[in-house]
């Protein structure tokens, strides 16, 4: 259905403990666990308007994946000192590398990209105002700010 937001996401962890300090770590409320399926649910957002479950799989590969968490612009600009302050890496993206939000010209989007402890690819990504710009390769957000 057009119009419908994404409200939970799931990962698997190797080590719940672990998974639930380093989430708590970026900011995320811990709202519920369940200790006999070994799993954590995070709120996100100030009204329960986002939820992430994370589950321990020892037994099972953990198949990695990709999940983006919106924040404005102006929050993304505090992202890499934050995750920095917190020993997280920002890694670099699209062979760009990682002092400053990478912008998806297409869009136009800014993001900032970081692994949790499980190799899972996480992002915060800010939308951006004005017109996209596909046929540009993905830049600096210093960059688009000075063509924009």
């Amino acid at each position: 259905m057009q119009g419908a937001k994404l409200y939970e996401a799931h990962l698997n962890s190797g080590n719940l403990e672990r998974s639930i300090k380093f989430y708590e770590k970026i900011g995320f409320k811990l709202a519920h666990t369940i200790g006999d399926r070994k799993a954590a649910f995070f709120f996100l957002g100030e009204n329960k308007e986002n939820m992430l479950g994370i589950w321990e799989t020892k037994n099972t590969p953990i198949r990695k994946i990709h999940i983006a968490f919106s924040v404005s612009a102006e929050r993304l600009r505090e992202v890499i000192p934050f995750l920095t302050e917190k020993g997280i890496l920002v890694r670099e993206s699209f062979g760009l590398s990682p002092e400053e939000p990478i912008v998806h010209t297409w869009m136009p989007a800014a993001s900032v990209y970081f692994y949790d402890p499980d190799g899972h690819s996480l992002e915060y990504i800010a939308v951006l105002e004005g017109k996209a710009k596909p046929y540009l390769n993905p830049m600096h957000l210093s960059k688009w700010e000075k063509i924009s």
